[in-house]
């Protein structure tokens, strides 16, 4: 049989051929079955590229990777999928999510766009190439959160391609925090000296004293905002004092009013009023705005607070009462409030109950976090006043039971 050769004499494999232009291709089926090719100038590595033309791996460089990548089941050269296709075709494939996951979706989605990483081939991303582009995200001054939201989405994305056999290794597969710095700002839960003043400007202010009692509601039952704003009349057991939360209120972008489930199975709970937090609620229930419609979401109706086209508030009125009455306090005193926002009046609530000796997992359960982890974590606000008092209190409770013996 007579092998085929090259220009210079050189015997080619099976699936080899040059053209009369010098270029070399091969030829080859991949896991799939469809035909395949690959080209080059160069048939070896140690080949010179022609003048003009773009350095590039060789031709058997080439067909050895293929070979392993056939060997290994994955698809040649990822399928000659991107970067921004990958994330895409993984997205398309999160049917039935919430409106927040899908805009999450979304953001990452738009991210990529316009990132050159997202054109290039899955196939050509290294470890290094993902952690040198999570490093330029940081540079470019993306937030180290919004980072994370991006890698959250791109990793699994990979992972996908993994498991369909374009990809051997996720090069997504590494800690993040080892890479970029975390600069995400801690929450940080107000003193109750700082609660107490916020509450007490609040009630004194002319304005925004109507908001009080919800205020002093979110600092007192530590309710995630979408919970406080999806309440109505009857979530609320005023003979038994306790609030029934078993769903959540939001607005997605293009101003649709939802009704979802808590953020998780463990958030349906039932709170127990104080007779403070019962106060409040009796007042919001007597100043009720009465519309000549009620606003009907998902089939609930009776939303504890309506906005001036009598539709439900939502968190963003919240959040834009809270940063008012911030600023509006700031401008009076010398000393200044930190920022407060609903979340706050929530992780101020857990440091509260956890500074007083709440069990952790009671607080767990009233706060509706699905892991005691989460809910230890409020631990980490505890300062220097609070060891003392702690190791102060087991001194005397060990003194007393000397004394009792």
């Amino acid at each position: 049989m007579v092998r085929r050769k090259d220009s210079r004499g050189r015997v080619l494999n099976d699936g080899e051929t040059q053209g009369k232009d010098g270029r070399y291709r091969y030829q080859y089926m991949d896991v799939l079955g469809e035909r395949k090719a690959v080209y080059s100038w160069k048939l070896l590595p140690s080949d010179k590229t022609p003048a003009g033309k773009r350095k590039d791996l060789s031709l058997r460089e080439k067909e050895k990777k293929i070979k392993e990548d056939l060997n290994s089941g994955t698809v040649p050269c990822g399928g000659n999928m991107t970067v921004l296709e990958l994330v895409e075709k993984y997205v398309s494939q999160k049917t039935g999510v919430r409106h927040n996951t899908k805009a999450g979706y979304n953001f990452v989605v738009n991210i990529i766009k316009n990132e050159e990483f997202g054109m290039k081939r899955i196939d050509k991303v290294k470890l290094s190439d993902a952690k040198a582009w999570m490093i330029k995200l940081q540079a470019d001054g993306r937030g180290y959160s919004s980072i994370h939201s991006i890698r959250g989405v791109v990793r699994p994305a990979f992972q996908m391609a993994v498991d369909d056999d374009l990809l051997i290794k996720n090069p997504f597969e590494f800690q993040l925090a080892t890479v970029v710095v975390n600069n995400s700002v801690a929450r940080e839960a107000l003193t109750r000296k700082q609660e107490r003043q916020f509450l007490e400007f609040v009630k004194s202010d002319k304005h925004f004293r109507r908001y009080y009692d919800g205020i002093f509601i979110l600092f007192k039952t530590g309710l995630r905002i979408s919970e406080f704003v999806g309440l109505t009349i009857s979530d609320l057991d005023m003979k038994n004092r306790k609030i029934v939360i078993d769903h959540q209120l939001q607005r997605t972008r293009d101003m649709q009013y939802v009704i979802e489930d808590t953020k998780t199975t463990c958030g349906a709970r039932e709170i127990p009023m104080t007779e403070e937090v019962y106060e409040c609620f009796k007042s919001i229930l007597q100043d009720r705005k009465r519309p000549k419609v009620e606003p009907i979401i998902d089939g609930r109706s009776g939303f504890l607070f309506l906005d001036k086209n009598d539709m439900p508030m939502v968190a963003l009125h919240w959040e834009r009462y809270f940063q008012h009455i911030r600023e509006k306090h700031n401008k009076i005193y010398k000393i200044q409030m930190p920022k407060v926002t609903p979340h706050v009046c929530r992780h101020t609530f857990c440091s509260n109950m956890a500074r007083s000796g709440m069990n952790p997992k009671t607080l767990q359960y009233i706060m509706g976090h699905s892991d005691i982890g989460v809910t230890l974590n409020t631990y980490t606000h505890v300062q220097y006043e609070d060891a003392k008092r702690e190791m102060g209190d087991m001194c005397k409770e060990r003194e007393k039971k000397k004394s009792a013996i």
